[in-house]
């Protein structure tokens, strides 16, 4: 059974229970992170707490812990759970207020919820073919790069992938590439890799770092610009990266192929140097 924290206790995932009257039940107020732990340790714990700390101060719900707590019932939770790799979800609410009104309450009292699943990451013969994806105009919200949980424009989007049977929605906005509905995505395009600018229209990934890192660790020619939808389209490869997909091609978009419709060699590279990463770095072999 899985083990979940809420508000200071560890419990029953089917035993859990929050007040109807919390803000984040309402009104989708609070903020979120997602980390992956392999062997049982969390991969750069910090950095998602350093990218929840801005979330929550953007949008002025206060921290309820510093980061060591942080860290502390993170650890403990994949300690009480089963899976040697986890994918913890953590949340943050506004918490809970006497009426529904849209003014923040006097006194904040923050919801705090994690739990843990198992994390399952694209098995070898998805990883070989690549995935197909669709596209949309992003007409979500001005504040991307906030990892909110007021997610309802991701998930519309997201199902626009599931309902073509594809794996994710590539969006553009104004004529440019922003992100996935659920993920960060790269282009490569005459042996060059290029990536969208962080900025507020995007999520600034943690897997997105670690791609550009590997990148430059391993002398690939790389670029952060903004690309136009056009290059998108006309690329030889196209990726999506995030952490429970990790780095996964996309070899057909709109139903047209990528490229020659197989993983490019840059993207089978990427993955190998991302899988040496993982398995030195993150699980510490």
């Amino acid at each position: 059974m899985s083990i979940c924290y809420l508000d200071g206790s560890y419990q029953p995932l089917a035993e859990a229970r929050i007040s109807p009257m919390d803000r984040g039940f309402l009104f989708g107020d609070g903020a979120y992170e997602v980390i992956p732990a392999y062997s049982r340790r969390p991969f750069r714990i910090a950095e998602h707490i350093v990218r929840l700390g801005r979330t929550l101060d953007a949008v002025r719900i206060p921290n309820p812990h510093p980061a060591a707590e942080w860290e502390t019932i993170v650890r403990e939770l994949v300690a009480r759970n089963a899976w040697d790799d986890q994918s913890i979800y953590l949340h943050v609410s506004r918490g809970p207020d006497a009426r529904r009104n849209h003014a923040f309450p006097v006194v904040a009292r923050p919801t705090v919820f994690l739990m843990s699943e198992a994390l399952v990451t694209p098995p070898a013969d998805v990883l070989a073919r690549g995935v197909a994806a669709v596209s949309a105009a992003d007409f979500r919200w001005a504040r991307c790069d906030l990892k909110t949980t007021a997610l309802l424009a991701n998930c519309l989007l997201r199902q626009v992938a599931v309902d073509k049977g594809c794996a994710e929605t590539v969006l553009f906005r104004d004529g440019f590439l922003t992100e996935g509905a659920a993920s960060n995505i790269f282009i490569v395009r005459d042996g060059v890799l290029l990536a969208p600018p962080k900025s507020h229209l995007m999520l600034p990934g943690i897997t997105y770092d670690v791609v550009l890192e590997l990148a430059a660790r391993h002398g690939l020619e790389h670029a952060v610009r903004e690309i136009l939808e056009d290059e998108v389209r006309t690329a030889d490869e196209v990726w999506l990266t995030s952490s429970t997909k990790e780095v996964l091609a996309i070899t057909s978009l709109d139903g047209r192929p990528v490229g020659d419709g197989k993983p490019g060699p840059v993207g089978r590279a990427m993955l190998a140097w991302y899988q040496d990463f993982k398995n030195k770095v993150m699980r510490g072999d």
